[in-house]
């Protein structure tokens, strides 16, 4: 097969994959599917996909990586920021140092700077992953919270202790000031390189729209060209591309809160986004399956790179790898909930007792994905003096093996472990959204007043009768929303807006069914179908 009929079939896998993970039973995350969908076309193909590391890594990360940024919830961010940064930095190098003591234990073949690094690029976990398991496990949001922000961070964290180890199996020197000095350059580096990128876009493009108007879908694209923009710069200057997407996102969430961009674009870029990210996010998984066959036909050399004979020892070292690093994993969690209740004591507060169960849930969230692969394959071919680099074919073995297994202990145990549990109901989200409810109709009300007088003294008014009439037909609706989050009268119109949804959703399919029936029949045309149905669809979304 072309490559660009590889490429086809690949985006056809991400679609199928979607509804076998419906047809599937259990609740089998959506990458393992998509990865079986992969190993199937590698099968069938002639010929695989040459995976270049570098091109991986621009192509597929920086939209991810700047959305997940965009999207991830700041309050969350910011209330447990200091558990994120330990798991993100402390909890990676905790990781590089064990793990990497224990694969060269396990494997004396494999020289202690390899074992660094295989141990540095399974360290950190995969957003995508930790975020299609949730899909499936009733995981709290803090916790959501916590691991998804622990997974945006320390990608930066574990590449930078891979790009040392490997350096240090190439030289045979390792230097910890230089490694500290250029770990800080690369984490400033690249969150300034985020930020000041987005602020510059964005200043551009407000100034563009000022004077020259908006052209239809141009700020999509610019929007969408804004994390490769960052992720550049960044790798221009030395520093970490990969936080410098995640800036990038974090700060679009603040530049957001302006309200500059138009309603229209905002639906749109929504639909667009998210169309990418499940593209991307699915090529990747399936990207990882079409490359297993190659990884396991390397299985032969890694064998003889082992020392043993036997098959078995592979699996051997791939589960007890994955085990001590969930060993790891567990022990840091454990010890950082320890020194917050110590915390909690010491400031006179609340103690919380620690949940075996969410203490094995968070163990377990720890997922690896695809920038464990796309970084194990950036491994050097040779060494400076031209021999071959020690345990390479063992080491993305490895690798790719612990990625397989920590998206199954997780897809199978988290289900599992939280199934019967009963989680505290989070009030606070539904005060907040009343309070948002309550000051909006409010402001509503005003500017609807404030605009009716305008409009009756202004020139162009015709009938001032009119506009009392509409202002009160507007302001009703919005009284209507103040009673709806009265808390007096709260539990009533509950029930009563529950009710309304439902008979505004058949009423919605009925007025959609009339304007297709009207569309085929030929009394409208498809220009007034499309945009008679647009407007049903945003409402019922609304609803939805």
């Amino acid at each position: 097969m072309d490559s660009i009929e590889v490429v086809l079939i690949m985006m056809l896998a991400v679609v199928a994959s979607a509804y076998l993970r419906r047809l599937l039973p259990g609740s089998i995350p959506l990458p393992l599917v998509q990865i079986g969908l992969g190993a199937l076309i590698a099968a069938k193909s002639d010929h695989g996909v040459d995976l270049e590391p570098d091109l991986f890594f621009l192509a597929f990360l920086p939209p991810l990586l700047f959305l997940d940024g965009w999207r991830i919830p700041k309050s969350g961010l910011l209330r447990d920021k200091g558990t994120i940064l330990e798991l993100a930095f402390g909890l990676v190098v905790f990781t590089v140092v064990g793990a990497g003591f224990l694969i060269h234990w396990m494997i004396p073949a494999m020289p202690l700077p390899v074992a660094f690094a295989l141990a540095a690029i399974v360290s950190p976990t995969d957003p995508v992953a930790v975020s299609s398991i949730a899909a499936g496990a009733p995981i709290p949001k803090r916790l959501m919270h916590i691991l998804e922000g622990e997974s945006l961070l320390n990608d930066a964290s574990g590449l930078v202790c891979f790009r040392f180890a490997v350096a240090a199996a190439l030289t045979g020197t390792f230097s910890l000031q230089s490694a500290t000095l250029t770990f800080l350059w690369l984490v400033a580096g690249g969150i300034t390189a985020g930020v000041g990128v987005t602020w510059l876009i964005t200043w551009v493009q407000r100034w563009l729209t000022r004077h020259f108007g908006e052209p239809p879908g141009s700020p999509i694209l610019v929007n969408l060209l804004m994390p490769f923009g960052a992720y550049l710069v960044a790798e221009r200057l030395h520093a970490s591309g990969i936080l410098a997407a995640v800036a990038a996102g974090v700060t679009m969430s603040y530049v957001e809160l302006s309200g500059h961009a138009m309603a229209s674009t905002r639906i749109q870029r929504s639909a667009v986004w998210d169309t990418v990210q499940f593209s991307l996010n699915g090529v990747m998984f399936v990207l990882l399956g079409e490359q297993l066959p190659e990884i396991f036909r390397l299985a032969g050399t890694s064998l003889e790179e082992s020392g043993h004979m036997s098959r078995w020892w592979l699996l051997v070292y791939a589960v007890a790898i994955t085990f001590g690093l969930l060993v790891l994993r567990m022990a840091w969690v454990w010890a950082s909930l320890r020194l917050t209740i110590f915390k909690q004591t010491f400031r006179h507060q609340q103690r919380h007792k620690i949940n075996p169960r969410l203490l094995l849930a968070t163990t377990l969230a720890g997922a690896r994905g695809t920038i464990t692969l796309a970084g194990v394959l950036t491994l050097p071919l040779v060494l400076p003096d031209g021999r071959p680099f020690p345990a390479r074919a063992l080491t993305i073995f490895l690798a790719c093996s612990v990625i397989l297994l920590s998206l199954l202990v997780a897809s199978i145990g988290l289900p599992r472990l939280l199934a019967s549990m009963t989680f505290p109901a989070e009030p606070e989200e539904q005060q907040e959204e009343d309070l948002a409810r309550r000051a909006a109709a409010n402001a509503a009300i005003s500017a609807i007043e404030k605009t009716q007088v305008e409009l009756m003294e202004s020139d162009a008014c015709i009938d001032p009768e009119v506009y009392p009439q509409a202002a009160a037909r507007v302001i009703a609706f919005y009284e209507h929303r103040l009673k709806e989050v009265d808390p007096e009268t709260e539990p009533g119109w509950r029930k009563t807006d529950s009710a309304e949804k439902e008979l505004r959703l058949a009423a919605l399919a009925a007025e959609r069914r009339t304007v297709f029936d009207l569309a085929r029949h030929d009394h409208i045309s498809d220009e007034t179908s499309r945009k008679l149905v647009r407007e049903i669809d945003l409402m019922e979304a609304r609803y939805r």
